[in-house]
């Protein structure tokens, strides 16, 4: 019986990977992003890895949503995605601020993680790309540790210009993986997907930012008594005080989503948040 019901969940999420548009979403300062939780993005996932064709996820964050706001480019590779996820306890109250709330926050590092987790039970292979040499190759390490039966496509650190992108897009085609997680930080991971994701034979490709630094042991997540209480940021600031900048954003986020509420268009006739 749960063998039919996770068959019944898998066709439904192949509908929905084929049928994108139909995914619900949320406008935030003219970004789209979709009403999913961690079930809903792991579903989804399984449907794009069904079609076999190519898709992009983006986590957002106030960050990247401020970014968009003022860069067209990289609003229109944002609302290009197949799927677009609320990634940060600013984005909900963003969301909610404009009337239009979110359910859950749904962060790339979570995503990433569980994704390598559903890797090593369904068979499919991931390629870690990014971040300073040696820490995409521990994050793999560290990883499979954790998520037995992940199998490593490949590994490559994110340390190269854009003249070697085809040729590092032709590496990640050549592994034969299924799911490529790239750590080379806000817009660069985003353009870098977006310029090359027909050619590197993946159904899944994911900017993660920091993640691998997480996953190799190099910087600590927050407790998890923080993260549910959307102090994340907090804790990320207090280990590493450079980060002040990414912070900074918020209240300028805020602003900006204030400032639409109140002086924006007339927002009257919207959709009023995620349907449950």
């Amino acid at each position: 019986m749960n063998s039919l019901k996770t068959m019944d969940r898998v066709e439904k999420a192949q509908c929905d990977a084929v049928e994108g548009e139909q995914m619900q979403s949320v406008n935030v300062l003219g970004v789209d992003i979709h009403c999913v939780d961690m079930r809903g993005v792991l579903d989804t996932v399984r449907g794009y890895i069904a079609t076999g064709q190519p898709h992009m996820i983006v986590t957002a964050d106030s960050y990247s949503v401020v970014l968009a706001h003022s860069a067209p480019e990289f609003r229109e590779i944002v609302n290009g995605a197949d799927l677009v996820t609320p990634d940060g306890s600013g984005i909900l109250l963003g969301a909610r601020l404009l009337g239009t709330p979110l359910s859950e926050r749904v962060s790339g590092c979570d995503i990433a993680q569980e994704l390598c987790r559903t890797a090593g039970e369904e068979s499919f292979s991931v390629f870690f790309l990014g971040a300073k040499p040696g820490i995409a190759q521990a994050a793999a390490e560290n990883m499979q540790k954790k998520c037995p039966g992940l199998a490593v496509a490949g590994v490559h650190d994110g340390y190269f210009g854009p003249e070697k992108d085809s040729e590092i897009a032709a590496l990640v085609r050549e592994s034969g993986a299924s799911v490529l997680l790239v750590a080379m930080g806000i817009p660069r991971q985003e353009k870098f997907i977006r310029d090359h994701l027909h050619k590197f034979g993946v159904s899944v490709a994911m900017g993660v930012g920091g993640s691998f630094d997480v996953f190799s042991g190099k910087v600590k997540r927050a407790p998890m008594w923080m993260r549910r209480r959307g102090l994340e940021w907090a804790y990320r600031l207090a280990k590493d005080p450079s980060k002040i900048s990414k912070v900074a954003v918020l209240p300028k986020f805020l602003w900006l989503v204030l400032k639409d509420k109140w002086f924006g268009k007339d927002r009257s006739g919207e959709k009023k948040g995620c349907s449950k």
